[in-house]
This record gives structure tokens, C-alpha cells and sequence, in this order.
């Protein structure tokens, strides 16, 4: 194996690492926009049930006077 094959053979890797890599960014930005439409809902549903639990306390404070 000579050396401009040896080198070539290692540009190849390299671009195909590189590929990968890509790949793997977009995977990741995926994974990252799908946790943050999650952690969205969960404030959204944390949100509802403090409201809840306040307007349930309340009716139960004006049932109690």
C-alpha cells in the first residue's frame, strides 16, 4: 500500500466521519427542539394545577366561614 493510497484512504475516513457528524448534529437538534416542546408543557401543566389547587383551597377556605 503506498503512501498516496494510505492518505487517500484516510481522506475518505474523514469525509465519512464528517458525514456522520453532521448527521448526528441534526439528530441532536432534533432531540433538543422535542425537550423543549416538552418542557413547555410541563410548565404549562404545572401552571394549571397550581390554579386548580388555589381554586380549590379558596372554595374550601369560603365553605368554611
Amino acid at each position: 500500500m503506498g503512501v498516496t493510497e494510505r492518505m487517500w484512504d484516510a481522506l475518505s475516513k474523514v469525509i465519512r466521519m464528517d458525514a456522520k457528524v453532521e448527521r448526528l448534529a441534526g439528530t441532536v437538534k432534533d432531540q433538543q427542539i422535542k425537550i423543549e416542546t416538552l418542557t413547555e408543557r410541563v410548565i404549562r401543566l404545572e401552571t394549571a394545577l397550581e390554579i386548580g389547587l388555589a381554586t380549590q383551597k379558596k372554595k374550601q377556605l369560603k365553605g368554611k366561614q
